[in-house]
């Protein structure tokens, strides 16, 4: 345990910056499956619905690195188009 008054509140903060985190990464989590769900079912309005909460969320998340949430939406947007182009043909 700290003996000093400002590790002691570093401390503290530090536990909730993680509690932050993790409720932060397990909302992008839950979101991503939720869409992922919608593709593999093939239900393009609730994709399309979907897809501005997931980038929203995604960008909303500190936990993530730029270029992963740039990949994790270029990916989720690819797939909407692949679907809505293979519904087309």
């Amino acid at each position: 345990m700290a003996n000093i008054k400002s590790q002691k509140k570093r401390i503290l903060t530090n536990a909730k910056s993680t509690e932050i985190n993790k409720a932060n990464k397990t909302t992008v989590k839950n979101t991503i499956k939720e869409y992922m769900l919608l593709i593999e079912a093939k239900d393009i309005p609730g994709a399309e619905a979907k897809l501005p909460m997931l980038v929203s969320e995604l960008m909303k998340s500190t936990t993530l690195h730029g270029k992963t949430i740039s990949r994790k939406i270029g990916n989720a947007t690819r797939l909407l188009d692949e679907l809505k182009q293979s519904v087309v043909k």
